[in-house]
């Protein structure tokens, strides 16, 4: 028998387009527009030690680095670090420094995955468990800062921005 009753538990149309204009850090300048910037900050936040750790336990995973270093420019993308343009050109590089990385560590690793093979179901829960606890850490940074700024902002009046 169908359900006919409609279902209010999805979101509203627009839902999405409900914040302010620049709250989200990807609706903001990017924190390093060129891509020599953007290759910097990459180098140096790959090189500390805590990177390396959780880099080589994800490499043991069996991750092909080729997918690693797309979601790691993606999730700079979604931090407002740069843009998607520059996080496409960055990507061969970031690629290149898991391999250096990886092979210093002597740890055996895959640059792309094979056709058809898929990594096991246990090992991606781990791998996006650990994404989600730093996106979850990423997010509670920005709603400090948006309340820092909802504080912040003392203009009142009926033309005012919020």
């Amino acid at each position: 028998m169908l359900n006919t009753e409609p279902s209010f538990d999805a979101p509203i149309p627009g839902m999405s387009l409900t914040h302010e204009l620049g709250a989200r850090p990807w609706q903001t300048p990017a924190q390093f527009p060129s891509v020599d910037e953007a290759i910097q900050y990459y180098m140096e936040s790959m090189s500390s030690d805590s990177f390396i750790d959780q880099l080589i336990d994800i490499i043991n995973m069996g991750v092909p680095l080729a997918d690693l270093a797309n979601t790691i420019q993606l999730s700079n993308v979604m931090e407002g670090r740069h843009n998607v343009d520059v996080g496409v050109l960055v990507t061969p590089v970031i690629i290149e420094m898991l391999i250096f990385l990886a092979e210093s560590a002597g740890v055996d690793y895959i640059i792309q995955a094979e056709e058809g093979k898929k990594i096991s179901d246990a090992k991606l829960a781990k791998v996006l468990q650990n994404l989600e606890t730093k996106i979850e850490e990423n997010e509670d940074v920005v709603e400090e800062e948006e309340t820092k700024a909802a504080e912040e902002d003392t203009s009142t009046g009926l033309m005012s921005r919020r």
